[in-house]
């Protein structure tokens, strides 16, 4: 799970199999406690979002808040890791 932002979103595309995919970045920034000091985190994270939870992250607004659950994985052939959107939920 993470809490972030939808920094950028491409145009809703389709796989080869016929299904809806949206590939975005999302942003997350947060305070936390590391060795007794606070820190701001910071990640912008490659997303994608396949099927109907494409076609409904479609429509949503740059900068919007929401918690997305998902997994990582990292696709062939490239050292980036994608999360991968199953669901998400406005804050």
């Amino acid at each position: 799970m993470i809490t972030a932002c939808i920094s950028e979103a491409k145009p809703l595309r389709y796989t080869p199999a016929g299904l809806p995919a949206l590939d975005m970045r999302l942003e997350h920034i947060s305070r936390t406690t590391e060795s007794g000091q606070e820190r701001e985190v910071k990640v912008d994270i490659k997303a994608v979002a396949i099927g109907a939870i494409a076609e409904r992250l479609a429509g949503q607004e740059i900068g919007s808040p929401w918690r997305f659950t998902g997994f990582i994985a990292t696709p062939r052939n490239v050292r980036t890791v994608v999360f991968h959107v199953q669901d998400f939920q406005q804050i």
